[in-house]
């Protein structure tokens, strides 16, 4: 026969809430997640005159 299982201990659950604090922090300061990242270089504006660019 097995033991019956008796839940997660009082240290498991404070770590398990730290870990989700931590995870919906991270979530938080990388709001909004959904914008894509710009990978082109735009084309340079009148006021970019004075900047030299290599190619």
């Amino acid at each position: 026969m097995t033991k019956p299982h008796a839940g997660p201990s009082p240290d498991e659950i404070k770590e398990k809430q730290a870990l989700d604090d931590a995870l919906e922090e991270g979530l938080e300061e990388t709001f909004p997640g959904s914008d894509p990242v710009n990978v082109t270089q735009p084309a340079p504006t009148l006021g970019d005159n004075h900047v030299k660019r290599s190619d």
